[in-house]
């Protein structure tokens, strides 16, 4: 017989009575040895290191005998925690799951012996996708509580933080400027009226020996100060924060901090750099409209170029196609990827926005970032994520490789440190870089790829039979049979059966359903034709597979 090894874990948010001899940890303790105690028959072994937090709340997991019990499960010295009841191990919905996900990694699971529960039964991974979903709703909800409180301040015209940009000063929750930055700023707005380009402004403002802001972080280190880029100037001319705005999702509110710019002159700015915007693309129209030319590679290092054909009723359909499939064409034996423009821009558009809004990557982002930094680059990439356009998304991309089953991006780093108004030099390659799986799906001479970061769409269909599910998985527990059950709701007993299987589902396969992420092969339809394991590994194994 397999030996389960328990460990028991014990928690008091207070400290009081802790001095006495026999105290609450000593309580829980005892109550759980029993219960491990009764279950030997099954191979249960109690391990004799202890797990006590004294004086410590539940709302946090960095509690000293929480984060060794964790590093024990990562380590496979324990297959199962015991613990009084679930509200001794957290008091949070989100850090449950976060628990949860450590022991279904380390193939652990936990019990609550006043609670009946256990993950390690079927009704215990029932119990677990109701909480884990309580855990997702508490996210959004305070997500959303964040985005409308930082909404209402930046319609009130408040600063809400981040890098001080260049001309100002904090001052609370407002901006004063600063009169030697503000000069350097009316001058990038001078030579660009003077001389109506960004490249020549660049240049222009280096003979001058214009600088970008300065900054000291918290660790006593310079940062900026270096000549501008044009990714940098453009952002100056365009940020309608020195006409005395805040921009906020699109919207531009009336700020509280005083104008550097007047706002006639800035509108009449905005005008010229649109006319100047539309000038190249009157030149070479067809050629602009792919955002991807020149940086799209295959993996014989071939690079994609532009094409296009004509459907009978004269409607342009754009492509990327391998080079060699334009430059021997007609030849036989040539093969080569032909992939629908509109829809591979629009599915890197959705990677790039997904990269930039990814709350890991500001830590990863710089060398040597502190607190302040992390928390200054993390609502500029945010604020860059939701606010830019497509063109300007796939401006910032430098390269991009399509193999077989992958597709490989990275962003360009100068373009995104001129957005960010950082040295490129601090930047870390790594972090501007990501992979995502794609299946090839063929239509006619064309093929789609579907990338495992596209959303597939939300299938109502399967939805509603995941929730029938868990209703017939309920009703069977009550005592009701098959039969019973098919006859009250309509159906067959196949289809009872066929179904139940969905009640069993994993937490994140869930979420990936309503969120409509789920791999597009995994219909209602499927679920007809095979059979689901009841082990989450296993479930994630078969679907990615589809």
């Amino acid at each position: 017989m397999k030996k389960i090894r328990c460990a028991i874990y014990t928690r008091k948010s207070s400290e009081e009575g802790l001095e006495q001899e026999f105290n609450s940890l000593h309580a829980q303790r005892e109550a759980c040895a029993a219960y491990v105690a009764s279950q030997k028959a099954e191979g249960w072994v109690l391990l004799p290191t202890q797990y006590d937090d004294g004086g410590i709340s539940g709302g946090t997991l960095e509690r000293p005998a929480m984060q060794q019990l964790l590093a024990d499960i990562d380590g496979g010295l324990v297959d199962q925690i015991v613990v009084y009841k679930i509200d001794r191990l957290t008091r949070s919905l989100a850090d449950f799951a976060k628990i949860v996900e450590r022991l279904d990694a380390a193939g652990a699971s936990f019990v609550s012996v006043t609670q009946s529960f256990n993950t390690a039964t079927s009704m215990g991974r029932l119990t677990l996708n109701m909480l884990l979903s309580f855990a997702q709703f508490e996210r959004e909800v305070t997500a959303e509580r964040i985005r409308d409180k930082i909404a209402a301040s930046k319609r009130k015209g408040l600063w809400m933080g981040g890098y001080v940009p260049l001309g100002y000063d904090a001052d609370g929750r407002t901006l004063k400027i600063n009169p030697e930055e503000a000069k350097a700023v009316r001058t990038l707005y001078d030579l660009y009226r003077d001389y109506g380009t960004i490249r020549e402004v660049k240049v222009a403002a280096a003979v001058l020996s214009l600088r970008s802001k300065s900054r000291t972080n918290a660790g006593g280190r310079m940062q900026g100060g270096i000549p501008f880029d044009r990714g940098h100037i453009h952002h100056i001319l365009t940020n309608p924060l020195y006409a005395g705005k805040i921009r906020h999702k699109g919207q531009v509110h009336d700020g509280q901090h005083p104008a550097i710019i007047d706002p006639d002159v800035w509108r009449a700015v905005q005008a010229q750099l649109t006319v100047e915007a539309r000038k190249p693309r009157a030149r070479k129209a067809s050629s602009t409209r792919s955002l991807l030319c020149g940086k799209i590679y295959d993996e014989t290092g071939d690079r994609f170029t532009p094409s296009h054909s004509r459907t009978r009723a004269g409607a342009r359909l754009r492509y990327y196609i391998s080079h060699r499939l334009a430059a021997r064409s007609g030849e036989a034996g040539v093969s080569g990827w032909r992939l629908p423009a509109e829809e591979l821009e629009a599915r890197v558009e959705s990677i790039v926005r997904d990269l930039l809004a990814d709350a890991s990557v500001p830590a990863r982002l710089v060398t040597a970032p502190d607190t302040d930094e992390i928390a200054t680059l993390r609502s500029r990439l945010v604020e860059l994520s939701g606010e830019a356009g497509r063109a300007d998304l796939l401006n910032l991309i430098g390269r991009i490789d399509i193999v077989p089953g992958h597709l490989m991006l990275e962003l360009d780093a100068a373009a995104l440190a001129g957005h960010l108004a950082l040295d490129v030099d601090r930047l870390d390659a790594d972090a501007l870089a990501k992979s995502v799986p794609f299946q090839l799906r063929k239509r006619g001479v064309e093929t789609k790829l579907v990338l495992a970061d596209a959303p597939a769409g939300r299938d109502d269909t399967l939805v509603r039979n995941i929730a029938r599910a868990h209703h017939w998985f309920g009703q069977l527990r009550a005592g009701r049979s098959f039969d019973e059950i098919a006859e009250s709701e309509g159906t067959s007993r196949r289809r009872v059966q066929q179904m139940i299987d969905l009640a069993f589902l994993a937490p994140d396969i869930i979420r990936d359903v309503l969120d409509g992420k789920q791999p597009i092969g995994f219909t209602s339809d499927w679920c007809l034709r095979h059979e689901l394991p009841s082990d989450w590994s296993e479930q994630r194994t078969l679907l990615a597979s589809l």
